[in-house]
């Protein structure tokens, strides 16, 4: 490529990265995004000192395009510990990966929630998807996590009281209704690398990204809105509320309501998963004893999940303070007032601990997100989009095109970039 022009309407993952590798390819590449910040659905916010994410979010180390596209040591990662707190009224216990870690692989053997065959059958389910690569566990043949499950012999204890919060926390989706495609890959990437956020919250993926592009050339332009795309074989119009660009190719790469919009594809999935994440806070000290552990909320889902963030990422609170949060999944969450919803957390917390009150608990930020996530039923990825199903020098990046993940959207990033030069310079 010699200096054609690219645009890429989107400045989130997928849009950074395509727009990172045709610029290296020479292409001369113009980002055009309608917020002002990149990073999509991966936001951070800085409010009286607290790094606060858009949701809760987190980044798997072992994920090929992360470990492609990213340096992790740039970004000064945090890292939780394995395994979860499983947590009950008057109960907490600790569930770990004994092959990972250590010093929790006595609690963990000794976890009366779990049965003895229930162990075992995960570390055989460990050995089964270690063999196989994305490419594989995606073609497989398809039903849902909890009939993959029990296929498996697991006991209905665990996969409720376990794998319901934890990987329902993943998919957002408790129910297990979701493809065991991604219960296997992520389970996968869970065995073979760390869970982590960056010191300074999780916008520093999409801005090491976003100065990767710039410092080969792009051009990102922000708080401008993406009005049309039109595009035939010889090129595309970008129509903003500014000017009108012309390209030689363009890349969109937004959210899929938008892009269904813009490219009239209409596989482009948009139902969606959501979730409700609130934070709060509590002075140090608090006596929480869950670690840099996920806690996993075994009975029912209000909350899914409370996760000591702090705890595992010191920078995100100020000295003195410690910052949690909950999530809350399900459509009916989303009509709950944030007090209702703090309420619930308050009481849950209580619960679980009954030595201690609560009331020193205060909440600091609720986000309702409405499309955290595609659906993905099981058999959903053989219909999804192709990174050329746009009409003419169109081209579609999102992890709508791959899987509902960070490593789904770096990776259409890179594969849109490809089709591009692969189709500019034949």
């Amino acid at each position: 490529m010699d200096g054609e022009p690219v645009v890429v309407v989107g400045a989130g993952l997928a849009g950074l990265v395509a727009a990172r590798r045709l610029a290296a390819s020479g292409a001369d590449v113009t980002v055009v995004e309608r917020r002002s910040t990149v990073g999509g659905r991966v936001r951070t916010e800085t409010r009286d000192g607290f790094t606060l994410d858009r949701g809760f979010q987190v980044l798997f180390t072992a994920y090929p395009a992360v470990r492609r596209e990213l340096d992790l040591d740039a970004l000064d990662l945090r890292y939780f510990r394995p395994g979860a707190v499983i947590a009950r009224p008057g109960s907490r216990s600790v569930l770990s990966d004994p092959l990972r870690d250590l010093r929790a692989a006595p609690a963990s053997v000794r976890n009366a929630e779990v049965t003895l065959s229930d162990k075992l059958r995960t570390l055989l389910l460990r050995q089964h998807v270690g063999t196989r690569t994305e490419s594989e566990i995606f073609r497989t043949t398809d039903r849902s996590i909890r009939s993959y499950l029990r296929d498996w012999g697991f006991s209905e204890d665990y996969i409720e009281h376990f794998v319901a919060p934890f990987y329902g926390g993943i998919t957002l989706d408790r129910s297990l209704s979701s493809s065991k495609r991604v219960f296997e890959y992520t389970f996968k990437m869970l065995s073979t690398g760390s869970t982590a956020v960056p010191a300074a919250g999780m916008q520093a993926v999409p801005e090491q990204l976003a100065d990767a592009a710039r410092d080969e050339g792009a051009t990102v332009r922000l708080g401008e809105r993406v009005e049309s795309v039109q595009s035939d074989g010889d090129g595309a119009v970008v129509t903003t509320g500014r000017e009108s660009l012309e390209a030689d190719a363009v890349v969109v790469a937004t959210d899929p309501k938008e892009a269904r919009r813009l490219t009239g594809v209409g596989s482009v999935p948009t139902e969606a998963h959501g979730c409700v994440t609130q934070y709060y806070t509590l002075p140090s000290g608090s006596g929480l004893d869950a670690g840099k552990r996920i806690m996993l909320n075994a009975p029912n889902p209000d909350p899914n999940t409370v996760v000591p963030l702090s705890t595992v990422a010191p920078e995100y609170a100020p000295t003195g303070t410690e910052l949690l949060n909950a999530t809350f999944l399900g459509a009916a969450a989303q009509d709950e007032s944030e007090e209702e919803l703090f309420e619930k957390t308050r009481r849950t917390l209580e619960a679980w601990y009954p030595e201690r009150y609560f009331d020193d608990l205060e909440l600091l930020h609720t986000d309702y997100v409405s499309f955290a996530q595609f659906a993905q039923p099981p058999g959903v990825h053989e219909s999804l989009p192709d990174a050329r199903d746009a009409p003419g020098r169109a081209y579609l990046a999102g992890d709508y095109t791959a899987w509902s993940s960070i490593q789904g959207a770096m990776r259409s990033g890179k594969e849109a970039a490809d089709a591009v030069r692969d189709d500019l310079t034949s």
